[in-house]
């Protein structure tokens, strides 16, 4: 547990933003979750054609496959976007939010839960190297 609060307490902005990416969609997987294969299938498939494209923007002459948490995302995000697009199509979605007030009120409140924890364990964090 304080290895996860250590991470959390370090985490920068912009990591912060994608873990609340993550937990949108990870929401709205749970709400509109839909077994077929085919969906799944094809959002792999992106996954992997968008994921070797972007290696291949990033990497230049370095190589990026040293930071696995790196290359996991830029595998996950075409995923996690592809199959957030076929999940939510045709359900009345205005950009990423949820006609349903409630299903909007639990994603506003999961990464907003989030965000506040982060600032506190930062918080905590300086306090007491202080």
């Amino acid at each position: 547990m304080a290895s996860i609060a250590r991470y959390l307490s370090n985490l920068s902005n912009g990591k912060t933003v994608l873990w609340c990416y993550l937990l949108w969609w990870t929401s709205t997987v749970f709400h509109h979750f839909d077994p077929s294969p085919s969906l799944w299938i094809n959002s792999l498939g992106i996954s992997a054609l968008i994921g070797v494209a972007l290696i291949l923007s990033v990497s230049g002459r370095n190589p990026v496959w040293s930071d696995r948490w790196q290359v996991f995302r830029l595998f996950a995000m075409p995923f996690c976007v592809s199959s957030f697009s076929s999940l939510i199509k045709g359900k009345g979605f205005w950009l990423v939010l949820s006609p349903s007030p409630r299903e909007l009120a639990a994603n506003v409140a999961l990464c907003a839960t989030f965000v506040l924890t982060v600032f506190l364990l930062r918080k905590a964090r300086r306090s007491a190297t202080a």
